[in-house]
């Protein structure tokens, strides 16, 4: 494991101070900062982006065609416009508008999720913002991983729900928030990301959260590696 140094970012908006109860992770503000100790695995401090911007302006418009499927699109646009960046904090911002996009409040109410409102949704977005810094490789090995992977676990740590309403936000992040209609928009939106969102959930939400894999990445792995690692990690998380 790499020993990164501190990770600091301003984001557009606050975040809840109790984040602070995870290890490693401050919260003062708009300012966040990741300390080494944060990291279960960090191995690399390189990720792919795309300006969200041009995402939001040239990629969120465009509709797959009989001749070229949604993939295939977004894997152009982060062929022509991605660009590696070693700047934890600019994808950290990057996910914040990401995720306020893709969780944004008018979408409610959703029919079958009548226990996610804006407040919920402000959860997903903290949340899925922190988990941005995560990564997958090519060959599927998870070469970072925090405990916000896991957030079904750490939002009732960090946001005092119950079990009832953790379950119900692991159940709209692992897909039933997503109609096809937000799906579309969810895979557009990750090209700002670098690549598609994979769940570590297989058919039920089980609390393995997920990450932003690079398009071709070698799920089977991912999974493999996953399921080795969580039950020790869901239990750390955990632990008072």
């Amino acid at each position: 494991m790499l020993a990164p140094s501190l990770i600091r970012a301003e984001l557009p908006a606050p975040l809840d101070p109790r984040w602070s109860r995870l290890p490693g992770l401050d919260v003062d503000g708009h300012t966040v900062t990741l300390a080494p100790d944060y990291w279960f695995r960090f191995e690399s401090q390189s990720w792919t982006l795309c300006d969200w911007q041009g995402v939001h302006d040239d990629l969120l418009p465009v509709s797959e065609t009989s001749g070229q499927a949604l993939e295939q699109i977004v894997l152009d646009y982060i062929r022509d416009n991605g660009r590696a960046t070693t700047d934890a904090a600019e994808v950290l911002m990057t996910a914040w508008k990401v995720y306020a996009y893709l969780f944004r409040d008018e979408l409610l109410p959703v029919e079958g999720l009548e226990r996610i409102g804006p407040d919920e949704l402000e959860m997903l977005r903290q949340a899925a913002t922190l988990m941005s810094v995560n990564k997958i490789e090519m060959s599927g090995h998870i070469a970072n991983i925090g405990p916000a992977w896991f957030f079904g676990a750490v939002v009732p740590v960090v946001f005092d729900v119950d079990d009832e309403t953790a379950q119900a936000l692991d159940e709209a992040y692992h897909g039933a928030w997503f109609d096809e209609r937000r799906r579309i928009e969810s895979v557009k939106a990750h090209a700002a990301l670098g690549g598609r969102l994979v769940h570590g959930c297989q058919s039920v939400p089980n609390q393995s959260g997920g990450a932003v894999a690079p398009y071709g990445a070698d799920v089977e792995v991912f999974r493999r590696e996953l399921a080795a690692m969580r039950p020790g990690l869901l239990d750390a998380i955990r632990r008072p």
